[in-house]
């Protein structure tokens, strides 16, 4: 069987609650964020969505999303995962904001579940944790992330506890790929049957 996590049998996890904590920025693209949150609730994965101030946050395309918490109420060492989602200005947002540089790097460190879609890889360059790794991002970042990381061109790519993905048209795939995560591959494949997904290279 695959080894998961603190050495957890893929078996085991179903017993689990696995948290994972999704920070929301002004301007963050809400294809990703909305995607993400709703594939892995659906495979029974506990997202906790954190805005970086109190109230609604605006998205991109002007969408307003009311966030769970705020991330001076909640204590990240308690999540499992961390996963960015991208948009403009969001990411930048997200790493003009300590808060989640520190997030990244120390939940890194952890081995836990670092994951970050579209421009967001950008962030965890800031933080320090993408560099002399493999890892994908938005075609306007491709430049940023050869000069300190492995380029992929895959529209998922998984280096360890790192997960990273390239734009709102793979958001899906970069969902299910969280799911078979942190939650085992016969979960990944029943969410992808109940939402009848089809992913590149089905």
């Amino acid at each position: 069987m695959r080894q998961m996590r603190g050495g957890l049998p893929e078996a085991c996890i179903e017993f689990l609650i696995m948290r994972i904590l999704m920070p929301l920025a002004e301007g963050f693209e809400e294809i990703e964020a909305v995607n993400v949150i709703d594939i892995l609730r659906r495979a029974d994965v506990d997202v906790v969505v954190a805005g970086l101030k109190e109230g609604p946050v605006v998205g991109s395309h002007k969408i307003k999303v009311l966030p769970d918490t705020t991330l001076e109420k909640i204590d990240y060492r308690d999540f499992d995962g961390l996963v960015l989602p991208g948009g403009a200005p969001g990411f930048v947002n997200l790493g003009n904001d300590e808060r989640i540089l520190k997030m990244a790097r120390e939940m890194d460190r952890a081995g836990k579940v670092v994951a970050a879609i579209c421009a967001a890889p950008s962030v965890l360059i800031k933080a320090g944790v993408l560099q002399g790794r493999r890892a994908t991002v938005s075609p306007s970042g491709k430049a940023q992330v050869q000069s300190c990381a492995n380029f992929s061109e895959d529209r998922v790519v998984v280096d360890g506890n790192l997960i990273t993905s390239r734009a709102p048209g793979t958001a899906l795939e970069f969902a299910l790929k969280l799911v078979e995560v942190l939650a085992g591959t016969e979960k990944m494949r029943e969410v992808k049957a109940q939402t009848m997904a089809i992913c590149q290279g089905d």
